[in-house]
């Protein structure tokens, strides 16, 4: 298994605590970052988004792509995955500072492809916010664009939402960076299945993930494909005792008034295709990352990570909180 890390761009994880103590502040994703690949993370995930998903949009939110290129500076082995949104990104210029990173980082950067959900945050900033299925057909012809430019000398391009004429992308990437994409409907599974290289989830338990990644794979041999990567991401709680891993589930599920940031996750169950429906209580921590039960002792904890391992998944994109304080006690009793 593959151990990597949310960055924390928003100030924290938990929508019914206000203040976690770790910052959106480059001060602290540095710290945390290089901290993170000393006790043995593998990858961190940083989320792209221009509004506070978490606490509320009024909050501080770190920008995914200029933390990244600090990021690859003061770092040395952990993968880079960070998110993209193709309706925020011209591709043809998006690939040109990618592979800039790729080479500061020394090959390090992956994508981690996110088809825009959140129509207000669009609004905003004055972008297109297609429909659905619109969304992976854009993403598909941003991902041609993309990776056409980082393998070919020229690139001309022509599609309904992006061209290019003779392009040049020079330098280019180092290695060519590791597409992670999600999604659940018809529509995201065919692309991801086509043109990533791995496929991440939303945490359940592993008779849930088993059937996607066996559904994933086989998608990706009808097309000829590379075998996939499987990720998924989950909140992690690590205690010496059962019971005290509990009354730390109690203390951050706790509801005791609806959060800041609820309307925009009324509008994304509105705007997705789930195939489970989520509760209120899962609000609390983002990305269904209670639902994967990584709550107990370290030997719990190993054991439903072994259960992972033997459905399929290579990857855990792990969330806590505090982010520092919690991955030095997972790596200590978990990883290690």
């Amino acid at each position: 298994m593959r151990y990597g890390y949310w960055m924390p761009m928003f100030g924290g994880w938990l929508r019914n605590v206000r203040d976690e103590g770790m910052e959106a502040s480059w001060d602290y994703v540095r710290g945390l970052a290089v901290r993170a690949e000393q006790i043995g993370y593998d990858l961190t995930l940083l989320a792209e988004l221009n509004l506070n998903d978490i606490k509320g949009v009024e909050e501080p939110a770190l920008d995914a792509w200029s933390t990244a290129a600090a990021m690859a500076a003061v770092t040395a082995k952990q993968e880079l995955m960070v998110a993209v949104r193709p309706n925020f990104h011209q591709p043809a210029l998006f690939a040109k500072a990618a592979a800039n990173i790729d080479r500061i980082s020394g090959g390090r950067l992956a994508l981690n492809v996110v088809s825009s959900w959140w129509a207000d945050e669009a609004r905003q900033y004055g972008l297109q916010f297609d429909q659905h299925d619109d969304r992976y057909a854009r993403t598909s012809e941003w991902i041609e664009v993309v990776r056409g430019l980082w393998t070919q000398e020229r690139f001309s391009f022509e599609g309904k939402f992006y061209r290019a004429d003779e392009a040049i992308c020079s330098p280019k990437p180092l290695r060519q960076p590791v597409l992670y994409a999600g999604g659940e409907s018809e529509a995201a599974k065919t692309m991801i299945a086509r043109q990533c290289d791995a496929y991440v989830m939303h945490g359940d338990l592993p008779d849930v993930i088993a059937p996607k990644i066996a559904d994933m794979k086989a998608r990706r041999e009808s097309f000829g494909g590379a075998q996939l990567q499987f990720g998924m991401a989950a909140y992690a709680i690590v205690r010496d005792s059962e019971a005290e891993a509990q009354r730390e589930l109690v203390r951050i599920t706790e509801v005791k008034e609806l959060p800041a940031g609820y309307a925009n996750f009324d509008q994304w169950l509105s705007g997705t295709q789930l195939e489970r429906e989520l509760k209120l209580r899962e609000y609390a921590v983002s990305n269904r990352g209670l639902r994967p039960n990584l709550v107990g002792t370290p030997e719990q904890l190993k054991e439903r990570i072994a259960e992972y391992e033997a459905a399929g998944l290579n990857l855990l994109l792990l969330q806590m909180s505090p982010q520092r304080e919690e991955m030095e006690r997972f790596a200590a009793q978990v990883i290690n």
